[in-house]
């Protein structure tokens, strides 16, 4: 699997009420939230971001509440991956569980910047900034997290199995 886009960077500690305001909570709609997406810290975000975009983030990326619908604005505004110095718990789990793509990487965070062009090559584990021609290897995923991430999230990967989650 590879993945290819233009980067939005972004700092340390983005709780998932600057991800997606608590206000829009009630809305389960991925269309509305996307318009809504990291409007905490970007207000025109969901304006300027292009589908296939990739976001860079720095430490503790999705922390604050539990709500499953921080990743889904996300994934919605049309960001194919999310790299991070390193993310909340709950929000990793949240994120593949929906099926968005987070790895965790310094090095590629540290070393490019906002407009950059990235190619992250799952297959290859190496991340690959290509505005300044540079590579990154990166942590393999575990083979059922790229299961839920080429499935589309966990439910469509139940589903695909013959499971449920009923």
């Amino acid at each position: 699997m590879t993945i290819q886009g233009k980067v939005w960077k972004f700092g340390d500690n983005i709780d998932t009420d600057a991800i997606i305001p608590a206000r829009y909570l009630n809305i389960s709609d991925i269309e509305i939230l996307a318009r809504h997406c990291l409007e905490g810290v970007k207000p025109n975000f969901s304006e300027l971001v292009s589908e296939g975009d990739i976001i860079l983030a720095g430490r503790n990326f999705g922390c604050g509440s539990s709500r499953e619908h921080a990743p889904l604005a996300i994934k919605g505004a049309g960001i194919k991956a999310v790299v991070a110095k390193s993310f909340s718990r709950i929000f990793y789990r949240n994120a593949f569980n929906i099926g968005l793509l987070l790895i965790e990487s310094e090095e590629v965070v540290g070393a490019t910047q906002q407009g950059d062009v990235i190619e992250i090559s799952l297959d290859d584990g190496k991340i690959i900034n290509i505005t300044k021609k540079l590579v990154f290897e990166i942590q393999p995923l575990p083979d059922f997290m790229m299961a839920l991430i080429a499935d589309g999230g966990l439910i469509a990967h139940l589903a695909k199995q013959g499971g449920s989650c009923e």
